[in-house]
Protein backbone atom coordinates (compact mmCIF):
# COMPACT_ATOMS: atom_id res chain seq x y z
CA UNK A 1 0.00 0.00 0.00
CA UNK A 2 1.43 3.44 -0.95
CA UNK A 3 1.51 6.34 1.34
CA UNK A 4 -0.94 8.29 -0.31
CA UNK A 5 -3.39 5.52 -0.20
CA UNK A 6 -2.86 4.95 4.01
CA UNK A 7 -3.16 8.26 4.10
CA UNK A 8 -6.74 8.87 2.27
CA UNK A 9 -7.81 5.07 4.28
CA UNK A 10 -6.83 7.52 7.66
CA UNK A 11 -9.57 9.89 6.72
CA UNK A 12 -12.04 7.56 4.59
CA UNK A 13 -14.38 7.57 7.56
CA UNK A 14 -14.95 11.73 7.00
CA UNK A 15 -15.42 10.55 3.04
CA UNK A 16 -18.90 8.52 3.89
CA UNK A 17 -16.78 5.20 3.79
CA UNK A 18 -14.53 2.68 5.80
CA UNK A 19 -11.82 1.95 3.14
CA UNK A 20 -10.20 3.36 -0.44
CA UNK A 21 -9.61 1.17 -3.16
CA UNK A 22 -8.31 1.51 -6.41
CA UNK A 23 -5.76 4.44 -6.53
CA UNK A 24 -4.50 5.54 -9.30
CA UNK A 25 -3.11 8.47 -11.36
CA UNK A 26 -4.81 10.08 -14.31
CA UNK A 27 -3.39 11.88 -17.08
CA UNK A 28 -3.65 15.19 -17.83
CA UNK A 29 -3.39 18.49 -15.62
CA UNK A 30 -0.49 20.87 -16.43
CA UNK A 31 -0.41 21.99 -12.87
CA UNK A 32 -2.15 19.97 -10.52
CA UNK A 33 -1.89 16.04 -9.67
CA UNK A 34 -5.39 14.36 -10.29
CA UNK A 35 -6.33 10.60 -8.77
CA UNK A 36 -9.03 8.42 -9.11
CA UNK A 37 -10.23 6.40 -6.31
CA UNK A 38 -13.42 4.82 -4.69
CA UNK A 39 -14.45 3.83 -1.28
CA UNK A 40 -15.54 0.16 -0.14
CA UNK A 41 -19.43 1.15 -0.65
CA UNK A 42 -17.54 1.76 -4.26
CA UNK A 43 -18.59 5.49 -4.85
CA UNK A 44 -15.87 7.06 -7.14
CA UNK A 45 -14.00 9.53 -6.27
CA UNK A 46 -11.16 12.47 -7.28
CA UNK A 47 -8.37 13.39 -5.39
CA UNK A 48 -7.15 16.76 -6.59
CA UNK A 49 -3.58 17.35 -5.21
CA UNK A 50 -0.52 19.93 -5.62
CA UNK A 51 2.89 18.43 -6.08
CA UNK A 52 5.52 17.50 -4.08
CA UNK A 53 7.58 20.45 -3.64
CA UNK A 54 5.79 22.96 -6.36
CA UNK A 55 5.81 26.45 -5.06
CA UNK A 56 2.79 27.83 -7.13
CA UNK A 57 1.22 25.17 -8.82
CA UNK A 58 -1.98 26.90 -9.86
CA UNK A 59 -0.30 30.33 -11.65
CA UNK A 60 -2.07 32.58 -9.27
CA UNK A 61 -2.82 33.07 -6.01
CA UNK A 62 -5.74 30.47 -5.36
CA UNK A 63 -4.74 27.79 -3.28
CA UNK A 64 -6.37 24.42 -3.79
CA UNK A 65 -8.21 25.11 -0.06
CA UNK A 66 -9.87 28.43 -1.41
CA UNK A 67 -10.53 26.55 -5.08
CA UNK A 68 -12.66 24.16 -3.17
CA UNK A 69 -14.78 26.67 -1.29
CA UNK A 70 -15.24 28.66 -4.39
CA UNK A 71 -16.76 25.28 -6.27
CA UNK A 72 -18.55 24.92 -2.94
CA UNK A 73 -20.35 28.73 -3.30
CA UNK A 74 -20.85 27.88 -6.98
CA UNK A 75 -22.72 24.78 -6.16
CA UNK A 76 -24.97 27.22 -3.82
CA UNK A 77 -25.91 29.21 -6.60
CA UNK A 78 -26.98 26.22 -8.50
CA UNK A 79 -23.86 25.84 -10.83
CA UNK A 80 -22.84 22.15 -11.93
CA UNK A 81 -19.88 21.13 -10.07
CA UNK A 82 -18.65 18.36 -8.45
CA UNK A 83 -19.54 17.66 -4.24
CA UNK A 84 -16.23 18.36 -2.08
CA UNK A 85 -15.89 16.26 0.47
CA UNK A 86 -12.97 16.90 2.20
CA UNK A 87 -10.16 19.34 1.90
CA UNK A 88 -6.89 18.02 2.93
CA UNK A 89 -4.24 21.29 4.60
CA UNK A 90 -0.81 21.54 3.63
CA UNK A 91 2.06 19.65 5.64
CA UNK A 92 -0.11 16.43 6.28
CA UNK A 93 -0.03 12.88 4.94
CA UNK A 94 -2.33 13.34 1.66
CA UNK A 95 -0.89 16.89 1.43
CA UNK A 96 -2.83 20.50 -0.03
CA UNK A 97 -5.63 18.90 -1.49
CA UNK A 98 -9.11 18.10 -1.69
CA UNK A 99 -11.17 15.50 -2.68
CA UNK A 100 -14.86 15.40 -4.84
CA UNK A 101 -17.09 13.16 -6.31
CA UNK A 102 -16.26 11.95 -9.66
CA UNK A 103 -18.50 13.08 -12.58
CA UNK A 104 -19.14 11.13 -15.25
CA UNK A 105 -19.23 13.14 -18.85
CA UNK A 106 -16.98 13.55 -21.20
CA UNK A 107 -14.22 16.28 -21.65
CA UNK A 108 -12.29 15.87 -25.02
CA UNK A 109 -13.28 18.97 -27.19
CA UNK A 110 -13.40 17.47 -30.15
CA UNK A 111 -15.97 14.74 -29.41
CA UNK A 112 -18.34 17.54 -27.71
CA UNK A 113 -17.59 19.62 -30.83
CA UNK A 114 -18.56 17.23 -33.59
CA UNK A 115 -19.00 13.46 -32.01
CA UNK A 116 -21.52 11.40 -32.96
CA UNK A 117 -22.75 10.85 -29.09
CA UNK A 118 -23.52 14.38 -28.94
CA UNK A 119 -25.46 15.16 -32.10
CA UNK A 120 -29.29 15.42 -30.43
CA UNK A 121 -28.00 17.87 -27.31
CA UNK A 122 -25.52 19.67 -29.38
CA UNK A 123 -28.04 22.68 -29.92
CA UNK A 124 -28.56 23.13 -26.37
CA UNK A 125 -25.48 23.48 -25.24
CA UNK A 126 -24.37 27.18 -26.10
CA UNK A 127 -27.28 28.22 -24.26
CA UNK A 128 -27.08 25.93 -21.26
CA UNK A 129 -23.26 27.45 -21.02
CA UNK A 130 -25.19 31.10 -20.92
CA UNK A 131 -27.01 29.86 -17.82
CA UNK A 132 -23.92 28.02 -15.99
CA UNK A 133 -22.31 31.44 -16.57
CA UNK A 134 -25.11 33.67 -14.67
CA UNK A 135 -25.21 31.44 -11.97
CA UNK A 136 -20.89 31.23 -11.20
CA UNK A 137 -21.55 34.92 -11.68
CA UNK A 138 -23.88 35.31 -9.46
CA UNK A 139 -21.66 33.91 -6.36
CA UNK A 140 -21.49 37.24 -3.70
CA UNK A 141 -18.04 38.76 -3.72
CA UNK A 142 -18.67 39.05 -0.22
CA UNK A 143 -17.21 37.12 2.27
CA UNK A 144 -14.79 35.61 -0.41
CA UNK A 145 -11.26 35.01 -0.34
CA UNK A 146 -8.77 37.72 -1.02
CA UNK A 147 -8.86 37.26 -5.10
CA UNK A 148 -6.72 38.61 -8.15
CA UNK A 149 -8.50 41.02 -10.14
CA UNK A 150 -8.37 41.90 -13.79
CA UNK A 151 -9.70 43.95 -16.19
CA UNK A 152 -8.76 44.40 -19.92
CA UNK A 153 -6.43 47.02 -19.94
CA UNK A 154 -4.87 45.45 -16.87
CA UNK A 155 -4.74 42.23 -18.86
CA UNK A 156 -2.98 43.69 -22.09
CA UNK A 157 -0.67 45.00 -19.84
CA UNK A 158 0.66 41.44 -18.50
CA UNK A 159 0.55 39.89 -21.52
CA UNK A 160 2.43 42.47 -23.68
CA UNK A 161 4.77 42.76 -21.26
CA UNK A 162 5.36 38.94 -21.86
CA UNK A 163 5.24 39.36 -25.41
CA UNK A 164 7.75 42.31 -25.32
CA UNK A 165 10.44 40.08 -22.69
CA UNK A 166 10.04 37.67 -25.43
CA UNK A 167 11.73 40.03 -27.80
CA UNK A 168 9.36 38.95 -31.07
CA UNK A 169 8.24 41.01 -33.90
CA UNK A 170 5.01 39.93 -34.72
CA UNK A 171 2.90 42.46 -36.89
CA UNK A 172 -0.57 40.65 -36.24
CA UNK A 173 0.01 41.04 -32.08
CA UNK A 174 1.49 44.23 -32.97
CA UNK A 175 -1.84 45.48 -34.34
CA UNK A 176 -4.34 43.54 -32.02
CA UNK A 177 -2.31 45.12 -29.04
CA UNK A 178 -2.78 48.41 -30.78
CA UNK A 179 -6.17 47.21 -31.16
CA UNK A 180 -7.60 46.56 -28.16
CA UNK A 181 -6.10 49.05 -25.74
CA UNK A 182 -7.64 51.93 -27.91
CA UNK A 183 -10.86 50.30 -27.58
CA UNK A 184 -10.47 48.47 -23.74
CA UNK A 185 -13.95 48.67 -22.39
CA UNK A 186 -14.30 49.64 -18.76
CA UNK A 187 -15.26 47.14 -15.78
CA UNK A 188 -18.28 47.20 -15.42
CA UNK A 189 -19.83 45.30 -12.00
CA UNK A 190 -17.11 43.06 -11.39
CA UNK A 191 -17.64 39.36 -10.86
CA UNK A 192 -16.44 36.29 -9.96
CA UNK A 193 -14.82 35.12 -13.14
CA UNK A 194 -14.08 31.18 -13.94
CA UNK A 195 -11.07 31.78 -15.56
CA UNK A 196 -10.95 29.00 -17.68
CA UNK A 197 -14.19 28.50 -18.39
CA UNK A 198 -14.01 26.49 -22.41
CA UNK A 199 -14.51 23.36 -24.04
CA UNK A 200 -12.48 21.04 -22.40
CA UNK A 201 -12.67 21.80 -18.73
CA UNK A 202 -16.59 21.20 -18.57
CA UNK A 203 -18.02 18.28 -18.71
CA UNK A 204 -20.72 16.91 -20.48
CA UNK A 205 -22.87 14.19 -21.18
CA UNK A 206 -25.02 13.33 -24.52
CA UNK A 207 -28.31 12.82 -22.80
CA UNK A 208 -28.46 16.19 -20.65
CA UNK A 209 -25.45 18.15 -21.71
CA UNK A 210 -23.81 20.76 -19.50
CA UNK A 211 -23.18 17.96 -16.51
CA UNK A 212 -19.60 19.96 -14.37
CA UNK A 213 -17.71 23.29 -14.84
CA UNK A 214 -14.11 21.76 -13.72
CA UNK A 215 -10.85 23.49 -13.42
CA UNK A 216 -10.80 26.33 -11.20
CA UNK A 217 -7.78 27.18 -10.54
CA UNK A 218 -7.97 30.70 -12.34
CA UNK A 219 -10.65 32.12 -10.78
CA UNK A 220 -10.30 35.89 -10.07
CA UNK A 221 -12.36 39.10 -10.15
CA UNK A 222 -13.32 40.62 -13.25
CA UNK A 223 -15.48 41.15 -16.26
CA UNK A 224 -18.26 38.83 -16.96
CA UNK A 225 -17.95 39.26 -20.52
CA UNK A 226 -13.91 37.58 -20.28
CA UNK A 227 -15.58 34.12 -19.65
CA UNK A 228 -17.64 34.31 -22.49
CA UNK A 229 -15.32 35.63 -24.86
CA UNK A 230 -12.59 32.84 -23.68
CA UNK A 231 -15.21 29.99 -24.09
CA UNK A 232 -15.86 31.42 -28.07
CA UNK A 233 -11.79 31.74 -28.77
CA UNK A 234 -11.31 29.57 -31.99
CA UNK A 235 -8.13 27.52 -30.28
CA UNK A 236 -11.05 25.93 -28.07
CA UNK A 237 -12.87 24.99 -30.89
CA UNK A 238 -11.45 21.62 -31.81
CA UNK A 239 -12.71 21.49 -35.43
CA UNK A 240 -15.94 22.27 -34.88
CA UNK A 241 -18.19 25.82 -37.28
CA UNK A 242 -19.94 27.06 -34.46
CA UNK A 243 -18.19 29.71 -32.43
CA UNK A 244 -19.24 28.96 -29.23
CA UNK A 245 -16.87 26.15 -28.23
CA UNK A 246 -17.34 24.89 -31.42
CA UNK A 247 -20.68 23.30 -30.70
CA UNK A 248 -22.89 26.49 -31.01
CA UNK A 249 -23.64 29.99 -31.29
CA UNK A 250 -23.13 33.98 -29.62
CA UNK A 251 -26.92 34.46 -29.85
CA UNK A 252 -28.03 31.16 -27.68
CA UNK A 253 -25.18 31.49 -25.64
CA UNK A 254 -26.27 35.16 -24.99
CA UNK A 255 -30.12 34.46 -24.27
CA UNK A 256 -28.89 31.92 -22.25
CA UNK A 257 -27.05 33.90 -20.02
CA UNK A 258 -30.05 36.63 -19.23
CA UNK A 259 -32.02 33.49 -18.93
CA UNK A 260 -30.23 32.36 -16.19
CA UNK A 261 -30.57 35.80 -14.07
CA UNK A 262 -27.17 37.46 -15.88
CA UNK A 263 -27.25 41.59 -16.81
CA UNK A 264 -27.19 41.55 -20.17
CA UNK A 265 -23.95 41.98 -22.30
CA UNK A 266 -23.61 43.08 -25.92
CA UNK A 267 -21.77 41.18 -28.38
CA UNK A 268 -19.70 43.05 -29.54
CA UNK A 269 -18.55 42.98 -25.75
CA UNK A 270 -17.93 39.41 -25.98
CA UNK A 271 -15.85 39.66 -29.30
CA UNK A 272 -14.19 42.08 -27.90
CA UNK A 273 -12.24 39.76 -25.29
CA UNK A 274 -12.93 36.83 -27.72
CA UNK A 275 -10.23 38.88 -29.50
CA UNK A 276 -8.38 38.93 -26.51
CA UNK A 277 -8.19 35.66 -25.44
CA UNK A 278 -7.13 34.46 -29.24
CA UNK A 279 -4.02 37.52 -28.02
CA UNK A 280 -2.98 35.91 -24.75
CA UNK A 281 -3.21 32.16 -25.99
CA UNK A 282 -0.91 33.52 -28.92
CA UNK A 283 1.18 34.83 -26.48
CA UNK A 284 1.35 32.05 -24.43
CA UNK A 285 1.95 29.72 -27.46
CA UNK A 286 5.10 31.48 -28.44
CA UNK A 287 6.23 31.69 -24.94
CA UNK A 288 6.41 27.66 -24.98
CA UNK A 289 7.80 27.88 -28.69
CA UNK A 290 10.64 30.16 -26.90
CA UNK A 291 11.11 27.71 -24.07
CA UNK A 292 11.68 25.01 -26.71
CA UNK A 293 13.86 27.27 -29.03
CA UNK A 294 16.06 28.12 -26.16
CA UNK A 295 16.28 24.84 -24.69
CA UNK A 296 14.84 25.98 -21.25
CA UNK A 297 12.39 22.97 -22.07
CA UNK A 298 13.23 21.15 -24.60
CA UNK A 299 10.27 19.09 -24.70
CA UNK A 300 8.06 18.16 -28.01
CA UNK A 301 4.98 19.24 -25.81
CA UNK A 302 6.54 22.79 -26.06
CA UNK A 303 7.48 22.39 -29.83
CA UNK A 304 3.85 21.43 -30.35
CA UNK A 305 1.98 24.11 -28.78
CA UNK A 306 4.20 26.70 -30.09
CA UNK A 307 3.64 25.74 -33.39
CA UNK A 308 -0.31 27.13 -32.58
CA UNK A 309 0.99 30.95 -32.64
CA UNK A 310 0.72 31.16 -36.15
CA UNK A 311 -3.48 29.69 -35.61
CA UNK A 312 -4.48 32.57 -33.60
CA UNK A 313 -2.41 34.92 -35.84
CA UNK A 314 -4.95 34.02 -38.58
CA UNK A 315 -7.90 33.85 -35.90
CA UNK A 316 -7.00 37.60 -34.71
CA UNK A 317 -6.68 39.05 -38.64
CA UNK A 318 -10.07 37.32 -38.90
CA UNK A 319 -11.77 39.50 -35.61
CA UNK A 320 -10.05 42.72 -37.04
CA UNK A 321 -11.64 42.92 -40.25
CA UNK A 322 -14.87 41.51 -38.66
CA UNK A 323 -14.38 44.86 -36.86
CA UNK A 324 -13.66 47.26 -39.13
Amino acid sequence: MSDLESALNAVAGQLGGRSVTDLRRLSGGASQETWAFALDSGRPLILRRKPAGSDSPTGGQVTLAMEAALIQAAAKQGAPVPEVLYVSAPGSDIGEAYVMGRVEGETLGKRIAVGEAFVAVRPKLAFQCGQVLAQIHSIPLEGLPDLNRSSALGELDRFEDSYRRIGAKRPIFETAFRWLRERAPDLPEPVLVHGDFRNGNIMFQPDVGVAAVLDWELIHIGDPAEDMGWLCTASWRFSGRKPVGGFGDYEDLLAGYEAGGGTPIPLERVLYWQMLGSLKWGVMCLGMYTSFATGVDPSIERAMIGRRTSECEIDLMALLERAR
